[in-house]
């Protein structure tokens, strides 16, 4: 990992590659785990170079013209869905989002009959999330085109990681050598994984924090330290990322009430005094104010959380484009022609 620090943020002010130029290796992105540190700062290149575009007035391009994405949503998102339709829009894909409550999946269609029907539309990106682990794996198998995960239950949420290793990196231009506290319900947080997956290649040293009810059973051989404790595990932290309470995903009691949890475990001005006085405040939303966070802390001047949100738009921008380039433009089919039957 020596050296890698210096490096990282240089890479980062490069302009866009060319754009038919190929900047990742992997057919998809089903998940941080198997990528390699080029891989990965490809994608952070392409992103950084992204963000600057976005806030241009002329924000549309035409990376991805005559290009079809679709957004198979299986699990209801604001932040992501969002994210990865305005991303398709700005770079000129046609994009389609599939309502999941209104298609033949309501009526018993399984998952592999769904990617078949969708396989023979001919589309060149695919973004899923779903509750079950694996779903997209097992998608990327079925059909012709890129898939990207956008969640895959507990397992894996591999752009979050990446937009927040983007925010990361520009406030603090390195992530080898910070030590990041991830705090919260680690059990049931498929983002704690990617970044877990992800700090760790990039040479941070990373903390979980969280009750023993919320730790994985094997986080043991996550190569993390593990804290019960949010004074001793926010101590001299780079920075702070808390997670939410995923109650939908709680099959029975984890903790003994909201209110006690945030009395322990919610960051608040007199824990986060814990961490260094420019500790980064982050969480990938939607937060629970007065439950994992207060108030004086989202809002707060180390709180990062509302440009995780705009890093979000131009990390997805950088997927689809990256994945668009590894699959062959195909050439257009003239129009049928008139004549006798």
């Amino acid at each position: 990992m020596a050296g890698r620090a210096a490096s990282i943020e240089p890479a980062l002010m490069t302009p866009i590659p060319n754009q038919t130029s190929p900047v990742f290796s992997q057919p998809h992105l089903l998940g941080i785990e198997g990528l390699s540190v080029s891989d990965v700062l490809n994608l952070l290149t392409l992103a950084h170079n992204y963000v600057e575009l976005s806030r241009h007035g002329e924000k549309k391009l035409s990376v991805l013209r005559g290009r079809t994405q679709i957004n198979l949503f299986f699990e209801a998102s604001t932040r992501t869905q969002s994210s990865f339709e305005l991303a398709g829009k700005r770079l000129g894909a046609d994009v389609m989002n599939m309502s999941v409550k209104s298609s033949s999946v309501s009526k018993g269609e399984t998952l592999i009959d769904t990617a078949v029907t969708l396989n023979a539309m001919n589309p060149d990106l695919l973004v899923i999330r779903h509750a079950s682990a694996g779903a997209a794996a097992l998608l990327a198998q079925k059909v012709g085109c890129a898939v990207i995960n956008a969640g895959d239950g507990a397992h894996e949420h591999p752009t979050q990681a990446l937009l927040d290793a983007l925010t990361i990196i520009r406030h603090k231009h390195r992530v080898e050598g910070l030590t990041v506290a991830i705090c919260g319900d680690i059990l049931h947080s498929r983002v704690a994984r990617s970044n877990i997956l992800l700090l760790q290649l990039l040479g941070a040293s990373v903390r979980v924090v969280a009750p023993r009810p919320l730790l994985p059973a094997a986080i043991d051989r996550w190569g993390v330290q593990v804290f019960s404790r949010m004074e001793e595990g926010l101590k001299d932290c780079d920075i702070v990322m808390m997670l939410r309470l995923q109650l939908e995903r709680m099959d029975g009691a984890f903790v003994p009430s909201v209110r006690e949890y945030y009395r322990y475990f919610g960051l608040d001005e007199e824990k986060l005094a814990y961490a260094k006085p420019d500790a980064l405040v982050m969480h990938p939303g939607p937060m629970n104010r007065g439950v994992e966070i207060a108030s004086s802390v989202a809002d707060g001047v180390q709180s990062v959380i509302r440009e995780q949100v705009e890093m979000g738009v131009a990390v997805r921008m950088a997927v689809l484009d990256a994945l668009a380039r590894n699959r062959p433009v195909q050439a257009e089919t003239p129009a049928p022609q008139g004549g006798e039957a």
